[in-house]
């Protein structure tokens, strides 16, 4: 970054107008770079005004619209009505990386897009060299973002999303962190095929990038949860895209050991609803963890049985295991649960938080994994949380 400025990554949840970033450098320059749909040509960028030159996107030709048009028939930069973009890049280096996504991220902001970074620290530091530190692109905490729960991840990409300006989009180079362990893995593939429901109408072009390096699961998930796969040849339609309910229905709940050994506590038909949540609470003030993370999962056992009761089919059954930093519950009933596989990414019913519908999506806030599974004797919901 140029002398003076400082570091500007921001927290998830910090608010951030794109073109309010102090700018740093006064200088209009000619430089060589690749424009988004992979040509070569000089370019005219102006640090002060945040304005392109004539030619800016290196497209070369006009439309009939006025805007610049890509001679391969590819989908122009700025063209479309603002809504959500999901694509992937699988890249093998990262002169790779830099050469698709730093263009990515300065048409953006050439076209009036927000651009973030939202990536490890040795992807952010070849990303930032890729714009020139611009001070326009924001930084996110990758490890608050994606180290988190899920939740986190979609209320902060919403929040960004409210923030754009007028028939633009926020521009996002996304490195999702899939954690260490299968159920972490799990939150985060259904995450990626979550969000083009959950966005589908944000303006909002996420470019999700993979090392080739990552595990082969990780990279099938690549290639099946983003519409688009972007290459040095350009953006194009993901002939293995899969629909995203499908995906999600197709994705294997992982195995939870605790499930196997005998619970500490046990009901195979709540019918005192008080009675249950008094017993729950006496067995977890004795488990030795977090009081905070123990009174979120209270609330999140809490949440799930009184939905089960209220809306699923006797007989309503509870499980709950502890063991050194872990509590797992699974909660049952014999119905078919929640036909809407999106169930639980946002409230049920939008901004009118009087209406109800809560119960899952402040379960996914509260616990680390949330799953649902079905089966011939009903449903049920999985509950864990973990600490070190």
């Amino acid at each position: 970054m140029a002398s003076g400025q400082a570091d500007r990554q921001v927290r998830p949840g910090a608010r951030w107008n794109p073109r309010s970033a102090p700018v740093c450098v006064r200088r209009r320059g000619r430089r060589m770079k690749r424009n988004w749909n992979g040509v070569y040509r000089v370019t005219g960028y102006d640090r002060v005004s945040g304005t392109m030159g004539d030619d800016a996107l290196g497209l070369g030709t006009t439309g009939s619209s006025g805007r610049h048009a890509d001679p391969t028939g590819a989908d122009p930069v700025g063209c479309a009505a603002p809504g959500f973009r999901h694509d992937a890049l699988l890249y093998d280096s990262a002169e790779e990386l830099a050469a698709i996504a730093g263009p990515f991220l300065l048409e953006g902001l050439a076209a009036g897009d927000g651009a973030v970074i939202a990536a490890g620290p040795d992807v952010t530091a070849v990303l930032r060299e890729a714009v020139d530190e611009d001070p326009l692109v924001l930084v996110l905490d990758r490890n608050a973002l994606y180290r988190s729960r899920t939740p986190t991840a979609i209320t902060t990409f919403r929040g960004l999303a409210e923030q754009a300006s007028p028939g633009r989009r926020v521009r996002v180079v996304g490195e999702v962190d899939f954690g260490a362990t299968a159920a972490d893995r799990h939150e985060w593939q259904r995450y990626e095929a979550v969000i083009n429901s959950a966005f589908a109408t944000s303006p909002l072009w996420g470019l999700c990038i993979f090392s080739t390096a990552l595990p082969e699961p990780l990279l099938t998930t690549a290639r099946q949860t983003h519409p688009h796969a972007v290459s040095a040849a350009g953006r194009t339609a993901n002939p293995g895209y899969v629909d995203p309910a499908a995906y999600l229905a197709g994705l294997p709940v992982p195995e939870e050991p605790l499930e196997h050994t005998p619970p500490a506590f046990a009901v195979d038909d709540v019918t005192d609803f008080v009675g249950l949540r008094r017993a729950v609470r006496r067995l977890l003030s004795a488990v030795d963890g977090p009081e905070d993370q123990i009174e979120d999962f209270l609330l999140a056992v809490d949440e799930m049985a009184s939905n089960g009761i209220r809306h699923g089919r006797r007989p309503v059954s509870l499980r709950l295991w502890t063991a050194p930093g872990r509590l797992v519950c699974t909660i049952g009933d014999s119905g078919g649960g929640p036909s809407d596989p999106f169930a639980g990414y946002g409230p049920a019913h939008g901004e009118d938080l009087s209406a109800g519908g809560m119960g899952l999506w402040l379960a996914r806030q509260l616990c680390d994994h949330v799953a649902l599974r079905r089966d011939a004797h009903g449903s049920s919901v999985r509950l864990v949380t973990r600490w070190t």
